[in-house]
């Protein structure tokens, strides 16, 4: 694998901006390290989220998530969201969500060419703040998003509300208004299940001991209901790494990946 540290200016941001990158490497030499033994025309692509208090290093720096996408050949990207919980944010602090969702992918494709175009190629997953943003991604973006995965996902705005009020004022505006609003996961994912549009297939983890599984379990008997592919997950553990790292290798395995 090739790992890369991007700085580019981002024209949404207006700011320079930062993503770790990971790229499949054909080759047989790396000692104790899986790589592509074919050539391929593009590469899968996952873009990876980090959560409310790390930045686009955390997943490198916690997880084995370089030897994991080794073993099935796909391209990760790992952007830095800054605490904007992916949204455009009303404080006038950056349109987080447009520069996620639009401007990243395709910096990404122009700068990578092998990174798939695909919709079925292209995935978005996240912890916590990251597991919120990657399913609103996918579902306000089905079109550009496949496939969308949440671990331990802070799903519900209220929960930012009820505990940091000046934050979520910020960068959702009025509570009042963020409640239904695109920015709203369980209203989204209502509205993209009216619209008859294809809908991303969603893969959901919570543990049992995380004070964030109500709203797991709540947002998986909505999708359910409004027929979404999801598969769900909930197990013994807590907030935590140690849990994430065993879990992104099982959102890896469910992806409609496989060794090139």
């Amino acid at each position: 694998m090739a790992f890369l540290q991007v700085f580019f200016h981002s024209e949404v941001l207006r700011k320079q901006v930062q993503a770790n990158v990971i790229l499949p490497q054909r080759s047989r030499g790396m000692i104790g390290m899986s790589a592509i033994e074919d050539k391929v025309d593009t590469y899968p692509t996952l873009y990876l989220l980090h959560g409310m208090s790390d930045d686009h290093t955390i997943w490198e720096r916690r997880t084995s998530i370089e030897r994991y996408a080794s073993e099935k050949g796909i391209a990760v990207v790992m952007p830095n969201g800054d605490l904007s919980w992916y949204t455009d944010m009303k404080n006038g602090a950056g349109d987080y969500f447009t520069f996620m969702s639009e401007e990243l992918p395709a910096v990404m494709r122009d700068f990578f060419p092998k990174m798939s175009k695909k919709r079925e190629e292209t995935f978005i997953a996240g912890l916590s703040m990251g597991g919120y943003g990657a399913m609103k991604i996918a579902l306000r973006c089905p079109d550009t998003f496949g496939y969308v995965a949440s671990l331990s996902g802070a799903l519900n705005i209220e929960w930012l509300y009820e505990r940091h009020a000046v934050l979520a004022q910020g960068i959702f505006g009025n509570k009042e208004e963020a409640i239904g609003s695109d920015d709203d996961v369980f209203a989204v994912a209502e509205r993209l299940a009216d619209s008859g549009k294809d809908k991303p297939g969603i893969f959901m983890w919570c543990g049992t001991e995380d004070g964030l599984l109500r709203d797991s379990r709540a947002l998986r008997e909505l999708l359910d209901a409004k027929g979404y592919d999801v598969v769900y997950h909930e197990s013994a553990g807590n907030h935590s790494w140690g849990y994430w790292d065993k879990w992104i290798q099982d959102i890896l395995n469910w992806l409609p990946i496989g060794r090139k």
